[in-house]
C-alpha cells in the first residue's frame, strides 16, 4: 500500500539504505521504477558483481509480477481471468498461485476484510483501472458491485494453483503482491548468490543478512512516545498500509482507497497507518491491509490473537500527535 504517517524516513527506507562515509566500495546500491512506484536496493557484493547483470535479475522478477499480477495490464494472467467466460478454469503460473493461497487464508482469517475479488467496489469508489470517475457511487452501482464481490465464489485448488471463474469476478491484488514482488526480487538476488541485502518496492521493505560492518539493516520508526526507533530487518520485512494516499472528495465528503469489502465502503474509522513487521514482505502487506480495514479496536484484537507484530497511528487531536499503539509482538521485535 506504501507509507503513511511519515512512519519512513528517506522516501521509505532509514539511514541504513543511505551511503556513509566509512561505507567501503563492495556496499553497492541501485534503482528504478516500476508498478507506478520505484524500487531500491541496497547490498554487499563481496564479489563485485556487475551491476547490469543485477539489475536485469531484478527486473525480470518485477517484470514477472507485473505480466503475472497487474490489473493495469490488460494482457496480463489477471487480467485474462478478469475478463475469461463463467465457467473457465485456469491453471496459474506458481508465483501467482503463491498470492492467490495468501490472499484467500487471510480473506478467511479476517472474515473478509481482504478479499481478492473486491475489484468491482474498488472501481465504483474511483480507484483502479476501471474506475470511471471520482464521485460518489450510487446506491444503484454500489449494489451491481457488491454482488459480484466475495471470496468464497472462486474455486480455488490450492494443489493444482487452479482458478475457476464464477462469472463477473475481477480479482485485484494490490494489497498484496507489491509485497510478493518484494520477495520475489529477494529471491533473484539470492540466486545470484547475494545473502546481505536490503530490498524495497513503493515503501515495502524486507532486509537478509547484514551490512559489511556487521550491523542489521535498519528501519526508523516514528511515533513510539515522540520518539523513533531503529528496528533490525535481519531476515524480517515491513510494510504499511494507510488512509494518506490516494483519496477523493465530491459532495463534502473524503475517502480513501481503503475499502471495506465486508460493506462496500470505504473504511472510516481513526486509524491513519498500520505497519507490520513479518518474515515475508507479502504476508506482511496482507496483513497491512487487513488490519488497516479492521481499524484501531477491531485490528489490534486481530493481531494479538494471530501474534502480528503491528505498530498502530490513529488520528489525534493534531496531525502532529498520533495514538500510537504496538502490540506484543512489535515490542518483542529486536531494537538495534
Amino acid at each position: 500500500m506504501g507509507i503513511s504517517f511519515s512512519t519512513w524516513r528517506a522516501g521509505g527506507y532509514a539511514n541504513a539504505a543511505v551511503p556513509r562515509p566509512a561505507d567501503p566500495a563492495r556496499l553497492q546500491q541501485l534503482g528504478g521504477q516500476t508498478m507506478g512506484t520505484t524500487w531500491s536496493l541496497r547490498f554487499d557484493n563481496p564479489r563485485m558483481l556487475p551491476l547490469p547483470t543485477v539489475r536485469a535479475a531484478i527486473d525480470a522478477a518485477l517484470q514477472r509480477v507485473i505480466a503475472q499480477m497487474s490489473h493495469w495490464e490488460p494482457d496480463s494472467d489477471i487480467g485474462r481471468f478478469n475478463r475469461a467466460a463463467a465457467g473457465s478454469r485456469h491453471v496459474l503460473p506458481a508465483e501467482f498461485a503463491a498470492v492467490m493461497r495468501c490472499a484467500l487464508h487471510w480473506a478467511d482469517a479476517s472474515g473478509g476484510a481482504v478479499d481478492p475479488t473486491i475489484g468491482p467496489l474498488v472501481a465504483c469508489w474511483g480507484f483502479g483501472p476501471e474506475a470511471k470517475e471520482h464521485r460518489l457511487p450510487s446506491e444503484a452501482a454500489l449494489a451491481e458491485a457488491r454482488a459480484r464481490v466475495g471470496w468464497q465464489r472462486l474455486a480455488f485448488d490450492a494443489a493444482e494453483g487452479s482458478l475457476t471463474q464464477p462469472g463477473g469476478v475481477t480479482l485485484d491484488l494490490s494489497g498484496i503482491a507489491k509485497g510478493f514482488a518484494v520477495d520475489h526480487g529477494v529471491d533473484a538476488l539470492r540466486a545470484l548468490g547475494f545473502d546481505d541485502l536490503l530490498f524495497e518496492v513503493g515503501g515495502e521493505l524486507r532486509g537478509i543478512g547484514r551490512r559489511p560492518d556487521g550491523q542489521p539493516w535498519q528501519v526508523l520508526v516514528d511515533g513510539e512516545a515522540d520518539s523513533r526507533r531503529r528496528v533490525a530487518l535481519a531476515g524480517m520485512a515491513v510494510a504499511t498500509s494507510g488512509d494518506r494516499w490516494h483519496r477523493h472528495t465530491d459532495a463534502g465528503r473524503s475517502w480513501s482507497h481503503t475499502i471495506d469489502p465486508r460493506t462496500g465502503q470505504p473504511a472510516a474509522h481513526a486509524l491513519a497507518s498500520v505497519t507490520v513487521l513479518h518474515a515475508e514482505c507479502m504476508q506482511a502487506d496482507a496483513l497491512a491491509t487487513v488490519l488497516t480495514v479492521l481499524g484501531p479496536d477491531e485490528g489490534f484484537a486481530f493481531a494479538e490473537r494471530h501474534d502480528i507484530a503491528a505498530l498502530f497511528a490513529s488520528h489525534g487531536a493534531n496531525a502532529a500527535s498520533p495514538i500510537v499503539r504496538c502490540t506484543p509482538a512489535w515490542s518483542a521485535a529486536p531494537p538495534t
